[in-house]
């Protein structure tokens, strides 16, 4: 098996109207055992060092049961560097949003303890100060993630609703939005990820995921990628605020986010 991160994963014209339609998509057979392997290894080993949870979960609020996180790793290892910065995912995330290119917003791995909780439904943009919806998740699990490990699950063609925008990851979101669903009848997809398959889903595509009830952890990592030709919006919500300063330093509102944080990954500069 090889290691690869570079060529070319070709996308159906059924694949891209899918995407556009539903706000989502899982691809097979993205990444090989050797790939995953390769960078995955690291990728944990630095979630762990990195993060800065010390409670028992037990005593954590309900955000914090749901993962350990650790942001921006492509920046603390090079070889974590190489795989954030690989071509064959951002060519991905460049065809289904339908841009000529693609730049890094940041990336995010995403540690699900044994025993560790629900991730309760909301959209990621809320927290993105972005003046557009063409910014994507690529959700990356290092190893397969069979239901009982809380794989990522979706409600279909949400990315058009407003209600939940509002709303960032808690208790109150996971009740009202899953509601607000089910009265729209948008359907939450969720099944698990065979090994090497990966999800893409929209900035404002709602999604949620199951506690870990396995004896195994579930490690994932994440790069949320943007329209190259993204413009800074005014902040909305300190949340916004935050981002702002820790992922677009020094990006000015109605601008394009060329920061040495946000580099265009595909096609190469």
């Amino acid at each position: 098996m090889t290691i690869d991160i570079d060529s070319h994963y070709p996308l159906t014209a059924d694949q891209v109207a899918s995407f556009r339609a539903n706000g989502f998509i899982k691809l097979r057979d993205v990444l090989s055992r050797a790939t995953l392997e390769c960078y995955g290894r690291e990728i944990t080993r630095l979630t762990i060092a990195l993060n800065t949870q010390d409670k028992p979960l037990e005593e954590r609020s309900t955000y914090d049961k749901a993962f350990l996180q650790v942001m921006n790793l492509w920046e603390r290892c090079p070889l974590v560097g190489r795989f954030v910065m690989g071509q064959r995912l951002a060519r991905i995330a460049a065809e289904l949003l339908e841009v000529k290119g693609v730049r890094l917003y940041h990336d995010q791995s995403l540690y699900k303890e044994p025993g560790g909780g629900i991730t309760p439904a909301h959209a990621d943009q809320y927290y993105w100060p972005l003046a557009t919806d063409r910014t994507v998740t690529a959700w990356i699990p290092l190893q397969a993630v069979p239901p009982e490990m809380g794989p990522l699950g979706f409600f279909a063609r949400s990315q058009s609703v407003e209600f939940g925008r509002e709303l960032g990851i808690s208790d109150a979101s996971e009740a009202a939005i899953s509601a607000n669903m089910a009265r729209h009848g948008l359907e939450y997809m969720c099944g698990g990820f065979d090994l090497g398959e990966v999800s893409f889903h929209l900035g404002w595509t709602f999604h949620k995921a199951g506690a870990n009830t396995s004896n195994r952890p579930r490690s994932v990592m994440t790069a949320i990628y943007m329209d190259a030709a993204m413009r800074l919006a005014p902040a909305l919500n300190a949340a916004q605020v935050n981002d702002h300063d820790h992922w677009c330093p020094g990006a000015v509102p109605g601008a394009v986010i060329d920061t040495h944080k946000n580099p265009v990954i595909w096609p190469l500069p």
